[in-house]
């Protein structure tokens, strides 16, 4: 999974009244399977990594959403602040930008109605973030679209030029104070963040966003979401892949993860690391979600020359925003050479490092010299993958 870039901040909108839900309690407030609506979005935003972490709730839930934080944040980090919210969304971000720490320079707005928010989504707009630019999450639309007035249809709407807005949006800090002053000055409300941004001049653009991050406004969006929640204990899930490359390509060998300098390089569309390739296709087919073909092959020019960082990364990132958690990987690969036993230790760091910490165990042997990996002309590879569906 993408890392949250430093100095980054979340502003979580608590503050709605939840009207449509016909519940007691503020929208935020009502219980999921045990937990708030704000709990569950206070522990995607935690999955996705270290920020300072800011709610707005309703005036007199202030005590019960800090308990919310303090039970949500992990025991190293500072749960966060609660600032009460205004009388529309925009009254509310702002009372969350007034709290933000000095240092803060990305600024992600959340809403915790999105409370099945993936962390990954939340990393990936978090780093998509530039100085000049903010970044939404959003999903193509599919349904058929109609202009109408009353009852009467007056036409179609091309679906190809619209999507759907999800959160969190992310905004570099200053530019977006600057569009909340200039928003306060003349008297405009904005359906969105990124609308606010882009009234004031700013460029937003757009990254893919995830069914999981549905907002749960009515009765069937909570039941909606309860049915996805209670697949959490789901049964592991099991990927097998193998890969093969030829000695021969160009520059020095990568494998595992790492570069081996005066090694014969193996032959392929990237850096021909047999080992992460396996293991891509081990946890693609673990998840149900095709094979490396599909997401990295010749028609993705862009993974050329790629390395296994960037091969995991993207992977972990589809399989969390497809509900999947990564149990393990082990993986073995057959070659005379390299020398591996030296560099486990530094192969499996990296190669857990790139899946977001999910252990990895790589082993290596030899063929007593039978097959092109005896004979020295490639290498074979075979990984098993455990997910667990979240």
């Amino acid at each position: 999974m993408t890392e949250v870039p430093e100095r980054s901040a979340v502003i979580i909108v608590a503050a709605g009244s939840g009207t449509r839900l016909g519940a007691a309690a503020p929208k935020a407030f009502v219980e999921l399977a045990g937990r708030t609506l704000l709990r569950h979005a206070l522990e995607g935003v935690h999955a996705a990594g270290a920020m300072q972490v800011i709610a707005v709730v309703p005036a007199g839930l202030e005590q019960e959403a800090e308990a919310e934080l303090r039970a949500a944040a992990p025991a190293d980090r500072d749960p966060g602040t609660v600032v009460v919210g205004g009388a529309t969304r925009q009254q509310s971000v702002a009372a969350g930008l007034d709290a933000l720490g000095d240092d803060v320079r990305i600024v992600l707005v959340h809403d915790a109605a999105r409370a099945l928010t993936p962390p990954a989504q939340i990393a990936a707009v978090a780093s998509a973030v530039t100085g000049d630019a903010g970044v939404i999450p959003a999903l193509p639309v599919v349904d058929t679209l109609k202009r109408v007035d009353g009852d009467l249809v007056t036409g179609p709407v091309d679906r190809s030029v619209l999507a759907a807005a999800q959160t969190p949006q992310g905004f570099p800090r200053t530019a977006l104070q600057g569009a909340y002053v200039a928003a306060l000055a003349s008297g405009e409300e904005h359906t969105d963040d990124a609308a606010l941004f882009a009234a004031a001049g700013g460029v937003v653009r757009r990254i893919a966003g995830s069914e999981r991050a549905f907002k749960i406004t009515t009765l069937a969006d909570l039941e909606r979401a309860r049915m996805l929640l209670a697949d959490r204990p789901a049964l592991p899930r099991i990927g097998v892949g193998t890969d093969v490359h030829a000695f021969g390509g160009e520059g020095t060998l990568w494998l595992a993860g790492l570069e081996w300098p005066g090694e014969q390089p193996l032959s392929g569309h990237s850096d021909g690391d047999a080992v992460a390739h396996a293991i891509v296709d081990a946890l693609l087919g673990a998840a149900g979600l095709g094979d490396i073909g599909e997401h990295f092959g010749t028609a993705h020019p862009e993974y050329a020359g790629a390395h296994a960082d960037v091969f995991l990364g993207r992977t972990a990132e589809l399989l969390a925003e497809a509900g999947f958690a990564i149990g393990n990987v082990s993986v073995q690969f057959q070659g005379n050479r390299p020398r591996f036993s030296a560099r486990r230790a530094e192969a499996e760091q990296a190669l857990s490092s790139a899946l977001g910490g999910a252990p990895v165990t790589v082993s290596a042997t030899t063929t007593d010299g039978l097959g092109f990996p005896g004979r020295g002309e490639g290498i074979a590879v075979t990984a098993v993958a455990l997910v667990l569906q979240v």
